[in-house]
């Protein structure tokens, strides 16, 4: 058994009208943080100095107010597109946009969660499928996005200029259909630089390192594409608090390797898909690698770490912060046991709901 906090000061139970379940508040319990010892690892002569911001100054963002409330990250910032999904509320704002960012900033967050490609020509983008489709005479069209130069990409969907018209925009779902991608509230496709410029200032960004799975890179190929994101980065982030993830293994340790300037965490389904790379494929793997590589994190799916809750405990001895995502997180019930059991950080689609459902309840304040 692993050890946990357990002492119910004050559950308040309530019913979410969205969902009919019951979900509750209490006041969050407290959360011993281990100290994150961070190497000297020198930074390569490709990449710009990096500004004066302590490393420890992210990890203590994400993890500030962390004995007081769990901390809340926007996936994709206001919650991603699920196209095929009856849930109106994972279509009202286009997912990793400057728009759906901004919206997530107005509730109780600390980090928005995006996914950073490289283009042909050299630009850090922000998109998290591999595959970008539109419809060209009646037939529909697929490219790699790392294929295009800037200008093509930002011709899909909607523009910032009036004057001009977008490429329809089209998206593949998991079982192969081709939905028009359609939401309520719309917006251009945006650069990693136009989100630092265009999103609120405290808000912190959670890039995701986005690799193709069925791709085997070489390592210069890797290393190029973290040095251009890593450019803009150090260039455009000031005080901004920034945390690096992927699920590419080599392209977290590189990247730790790059720079010793922003924390970086391993992303992983911990063993809930497999993969070739046994590394991706337990959360036993992921801390070796993190431990290997002087990594500062886990991000896991949030089902691997109920099936394997004892992780938790070997995560904490290695001085790692743990995050979750997956949609378990969109269940205020789910989140709040997460808190109970040592979890840092969750990653939500469900941006209003999660943080009012963990809001505390007004006697507790007393």
């Amino acid at each position: 058994m692993f050890p946990f906090f357990c002492c119910f000061q004050h559950i308040s139970p309530f019913s979410d009208p969205n969902s009919g379940t019951l979900a509750f508040r209490s006041r969050p319990l407290p959360m011993a943080l281990k100290a994150v010892h961070v190497s000297d690892v020198p930074t390569l002569d490709q990449v710009p100095a990096a500004p004066a911001v302590a490393l420890s100054s992210s990890l203590t963002r994400l993890f500030k107010g962390a004995a007081e409330r769990l901390v809340v990250i926007g996936h994709r910032g206001k919650g991603m597109n699920a196209l095929a999904s009856p849930d109106r509320r994972l279509k009202e704002v286009k997912e990793n946009s400057l728009r759906s960012f901004n919206e997530a900033a107005r509730f109780a967050i600390d980090f928005v969660e995006f996914d950073v490609q490289v283009t042909k020509d050299d630009c850090p983008i922000i998109f998290h499928d591999n595959l970008i489709l539109t419809e060209e005479h009646g037939n529909t069209s697929e490219k790699h996005v790392t294929d295009l130069c800037l200008g093509e990409f930002l011709s899909y969907g909607p523009q910032r200029d009036p004057a001009k018209v977008g490429k329809p925009l089209l998206r593949k779902t998991k079982d192969g259909r081709i939905l028009t991608w359609n939401v309520e509230a719309d917006d251009p496709f945006c650069t990693l630089q136009d989100a630092f410029q265009g999103v609120d200032s405290h808000l912190g960004f959670n890039i995701e390192l986005k690799f193709d799975d069925h791709v085997i890179y070489r390592e210069e190929q890797l290393a190029h594409a973290l040095r251009v994101v890593l450019r803009v980065v150090l260039e455009f982030a000031k005080e901004r608090p920034i945390v690096f993830s992927s699920f590419q293994p080599d392209a977290a340790r590189l990247m730790r390797g790059l720079q010793n300037v922003y924390p970086v965490f391993f992303l992983t389904n911990g063993g809930t898909e497999i993969y070739r790379d046994a590394r991706r494929n337990s959360l036993d793997e992921a801390i070796k690698l993190c431990t290997a590589s002087g990594l500062q994190g886990i991000v896991s799916e949030v089902r691997a770490f109920f099936r394997n809750p004892a992780a938790v405990a070997r995560i904490k001895e290695s001085n790692l912060a743990l995050l979750t995502y997956g949609q378990l997180n969109n269940v205020p019930k789910a989140v709040y046991m997460q808190q109970l059991l040592g979890v840092n950080g969750v990653i939500v689609d469900l941006v209003k709901e999660i943080t009012e459902a963990l809001r505390p309840h007004p006697m507790q304040l007393k």
